[in-house]
């Protein structure tokens, strides 16, 4: 039966628009969101790494934990530093914050879907032109109750939209907790290679001094020219001058670590490492495959749950165009003598069912229903480009990595080759085959290839917790 037989049908008039209304219910529903626009998972990724069996795999889910990735390195000191950050960390702290909140707002869509009941007390004075001018006191106190009816979805939508905010906020909790773990490994990494790089730099300068000083006794004895000890004089104060330049990046490190474990950067310090304790190698992370990824990135989680909720406002909005039933009932007692408000004789109650529908309100309804609908193409729109940046994450660190290994191979020629050039002028400067020059270019080709192996060494320690990261976490050393 159509809609306009119904209403034929009806012999009152009006509850017409009452049963329009329930007729129309209906088109209460949140649409569905048009996913054309987000790119599919490709396959596999185009870049790759040999796998390993240091690693077992979690199973891909957003919600799931991200598991002690970081032990793998095997060092004690990053285990602790990454636990006084899981404690401490403010963005940690701020995300926790947030997840409480929209929690409390999901609570609150939920209360507003049930009864709502309420105490009211009051005295009037007032005066009734038909009965008498003399003014009369009015004494009320009783209970209200208020019950809006779901007929048309509007709450339950709300409601929907609010639980799907406070899932956005648990996996952005999630993926913040992946980047503090991340960056506490990262910067520590980078620490450890600056502290590397300064032992080579502080023993080079060591190295200089010693020979600046047997050249000085040389120029004394008239056995070397000025010219060859003022050029180890600048090569000297150079190389100091990189040891120095060092210290200060050093401390930044160390200061912006502090921040990330919620401490003081007055009172952080972290003892630089001996030559025993630049160990740490990374590891082959396995990248699986792309859609395992999208489903283990907290990130896009929350982009497309974010999604969900704002096509489900769309829905709360849409909602408007229909009327608002409420069943209203109060209880109480009145009296125009105060002295008898609480007595039996002086109960009162009513009744009631109040139905509501906007006529003309200039627009408010549509603009805040295309509001509604501008917000949900945003929020897909963000959803396609953290999926599209989550694929770029991957790709970079696996190309980027692959590239790293191929780098320090070639530095490991370079170091190796460097460290027997020093050997062989430093001989033949001995016997006199050579210039000092030529040793000390023999030694600054050398110092050059030991820092480029260092820094490349920290580069892959820390594009390996990239990776992890742009994984999505989800691994475990096995």
């Amino acid at each position: 039966m159509t809609a306009s037989a119904l209403l034929r049908r009806w012999r009152r008039p009006a509850l017409a628009p009452l049963l329009a209304a329930l007729v129309l219910a209906g088109c209460a529903t949140a649409p569905a969101p048009d996913l054309s626009a987000v790119p599919a998972a490709p396959a596999a990724f185009k870049s790759t790494l040999p796998a390993e069996g240091r690693w077992a795999v979690v199973a891909p889910a957003d919600a799931a934990e991200r598991g002690a990735w970081w032990a793998v390195f095997q060092d004690p000191v990053l285990d602790d530093l990454v636990a006084r950050a899981l404690a401490s960390n403010t963005d940690l702290q701020v995300a926790a914050a947030r997840l409480q909140q929209a929690r409390a707002g999901l609570n609150e869509a939920d209360a507003r879907r049930r009864p709502q009941l309420g105490a009211s007390a009051g005295v009037s004075r007032a005066t009734d032109p038909g009965v008498t001018t003399v003014p009369a006191s009015l004494g009320t106190a009783g209970l209200d109750l208020a019950w809006e009816l779901d007929v048309f979805g509007r709450l339950s939508l709300s409601s929907r939209a609010q639980a799907l905010d406070a899932q956005a906020s648990e996996a952005l909790l999630q993926s913040t907790r992946l980047m503090v773990q991340a960056q506490v490994a990262q910067s520590y990494f980078a620490l450890r290679a600056s502290d590397a790089e300064r032992r080579l730099v502080r023993a080079t300068v060591a190295a200089y001094r010693d020979t600046l000083r047997l050249s000085e006794r040389r120029q004394a004895a008239g056995d070397l020219g000025e010219l060859e000890v003022q050029r180890l004089r600048s090569e000297v104060a150079g190389t100091e001058a990189d040891a120095l330049a060092l210290d200060r990046q050093r401390a930044a490190q160390e200061n912006a670590l502090a921040v990330l474990l919620g401490e003081s950067a007055s009172g952080f310090r972290l003892p630089e490492a001996g030559d025993s304790a630049w160990t740490a190698r990374p590891p082959a992370v396995p990248a699986g495959l792309p859609s395992a990824m999208l489903a283990r990135r907290p990130d896009v989680a929350a982009a497309q749950r974010s999604l969900m909720a704002a096509q489900a406002r769309l829905g709360v909005a849409q909602s408007a165009w229909l009327p608002d039933l409420t069943l209203t009932a109060s209880g109480g007692h009145a009296s125009t003598d105060l002295g008898d408000v609480f007595r039996w004789s002086a109960r009162a109650w009513s009744v009631g069912t109040l139905l509501s529908l906007p006529i003309f309100d200039g627009g408010r309804r549509q603009a805040q229903e295309d509001r509604a609908a501008a917000e949900a193409q945003v929020a897909l729109a963000s959803y396609r480009q953290q999926v599209l940046t989550a694929l770029r994450e991957v790709e970079d660190q696996l190309s980027g990595l692959g590239l790293l290994q191929q780098q320090a191979d070639a530095l490991a020629q370079a170091v190796q080759s460097a460290g027997r050039a020093t050997a062989l002028s430093d001989t033949r400067y001995r016997n006199g085959m050579v210039s000092q020059l030529d040793l000390l270019d023999a030694r600054r080709s050398e110092l050059r290839s030991l820092r480029q192996a260092v820094q490349v060494q920290g580069a892959q320690l820390q594009g390996a917790v990239a990776l992890i990261r742009a994984l999505g976490g989800g691994w475990e050393g096995a």
